[in-house]
């Protein structure tokens, strides 16, 4: 049960609505039940912005949005990134959710809502669309164990902090690919990024103490001269 906790709750969760109110609420329930990782968008070109810079692992979208509707959102999320698509909307005629699902989406959900039904729904998918990931990944010298929490180099065992793992994390996610330092600093200090550039560097270089044979010339975890990071599997 740890385990699948873990697994299930590191997941990052975009959510879109242009109610401030219910946007507030949904996120107030997901980080009750244990969710940590959570971006919030209050029209379409808000969630596009966030699919670039905090790669979520699955997006609640209403269909109701100011700009667009949901359903033509859910195609452009996904040609950023391939994450499973809960509707939650006022929209409640089965002409619409028939929409909404033969369009592709995992599951519809109309409001009002019980939350207990929302976490339910939203655990079942991300349980059914990750249910083959990797948690051990393997780097040039090294492994990375994100259940443990732990690194091993050789022989050597070396714990992450809780920073260090969302670094690590959201590099995973998005791995062989560059990631902006403003998307590395969301992960692990969240909305207020100011002042964070330099304990971001001073984090990457700790990591890379851990996963690299010689740190000064890195080859799992590389930089990217005025834009981020990128990690090589």
């Amino acid at each position: 049960m740890d385990k699948e906790f873990n697994f299930i709750k590191r997941k990052h969760i975009l959510i879109v609505d242009d109610e401030r109110q219910l946007l507030d609420l949904i996120e107030s329930i997901l980080r009750e039940d244990g969710f940590s990782s959570i971006t919030t968008a209050g029209s379409a070109q808000e969630a596009i912005v966030a699919c670039h810079t905090s790669f979520p692992d699955l997006a609640i979208l209403d269909v109701n949005l100011p700009d667009r509707d949901g359903f033509s959102l859910m195609k452009d999320i996904r040609q950023i990134k391939d994450i499973p698509i809960l509707f939650l909307t006022a929209r409640d005629k089965p002409e619409d959710m028939f929409t909404g699902l033969d369009a592709g989406g995992d599951d519809y959900m109309t409001k009002p809502f019980l939350p207990k039904e929302l976490l339910l729904r939203l655990s079942a998918i991300l349980r059914r669309s990750y249910k083959n990931e990797k948690t051990v990944i393997e780097l040039a010298h090294c492994t990375i164990d994100f259940d443990k929490a732990e690194i091993n180099r050789q022989g050597e065992t070396f714990p992450l902090t809780a920073r260090e793992h969302a670094i690590l994390n959201v590099l995973y996610k998005s791995a062989n690919r560059i990631v902006t330092m403003d998307a590395l600093c969301a992960e692990a200090w969240g909305d207020n990024l100011y002042g964070y550039e330099n304990s971001l560097m001073a984090h990457i270089r700790r990591i890379r103490e851990k996963i690299e044979m010689t740190p000064s010339s890195p080859e799992s975890l590389i930089t990217i001269k005025g834009l981020g990071y990128k990690l090589i599997l």
